[in-house]
């Protein structure tokens, strides 16, 4: 699809493991590059009242790093005050998410950019309603995926199930990030080569974050 040309929804094999870090991170490469650049965090629960409104952290982290300037709630159309699962943050907020019409404000959105990185709330399966979850959204959305694998005890579980679990509802893996959580180089190469060898991609970066 041409509108989606430039997109990748960022995902994590849990929530914690480096997202926010390695969006940003990419998004600095490509305005280095002079590529227009765009973050956007759909969901965002936890969150700071200020004078302008509820601010998340992560959103105002992907706001600046944006070469494209648009409004904080482009980046966040919604923005919940609990640091809870999102389901249960618009719980508390009174707030209804459909992904449908979520997926077509950002698909919308991304067109002012070259490049837009999509970065969900918590895992692949994170609840965004009592009735969907963030692949739900992805799925609407329609762009590859970039995993975000916090590589820690466990990761070899988490990431081969989540990459199962995205190509199950038709979307492509357009990369992987190894975030190496733990402190054990030599387990956590031994890790990265065999998730590059189980997904059948060598990992677009590889560095130790411990969250964001």
């Amino acid at each position: 699809m041409d509108a989606l040309r430039g997109v990748f929804f960022i995902t994590g094999t849990d929530t914690g493991v480096g997202k926010t870090y390695w969006t940003t991170e990419l998004l600095r490469e490509a305005n280095k590059a002079n590529i227009r650049s765009l973050g956007i965090k759909p969901v965002a629960a936890g969150a700071t009242q200020t004078a302008a409104g509820w601010r998340n952290d992560d959103a105002l982290a992907l706001q600046a790093v944006s070469s494209v300037r648009l409004p904080y709630e482009r980046i966040n159309p919604v923005c919940l005050p609990l640091a809870a699962s999102p389901h249960l943050a618009a719980k508390a907020a009174a707030v209804e998410i459909d992904s449908y019409s979520l997926a077509a404000q950002v698909r919308t959105t991304a067109l002012q950019s070259e490049l837009a990185l999509v970065e969900g709330a918590g895992g692949w399966l994170t609840p965004i309603s009592w009735t969907e979850t963030m692949a739900d959204f992805a799925v609407q959305l329609g762009a590859p995926v970039i995993l975000v694998v916090g590589v820690r005890l466990g990761c070899l579980n988490h990431a081969q199930l989540t990459a199962d679990a995205v190509r199950a509802r038709g979307l492509a893996i357009a990369g992987w990030i190894a975030n190496e959580i733990a402190n054990d180089h030599g387990g956590c190469q031994a890790q990265v080569d065999f998730l590059s060898h189980r997904l059948g991609l060598s990992p677009l970066r590889k560095g130790s974050v411990l969250s964001r």
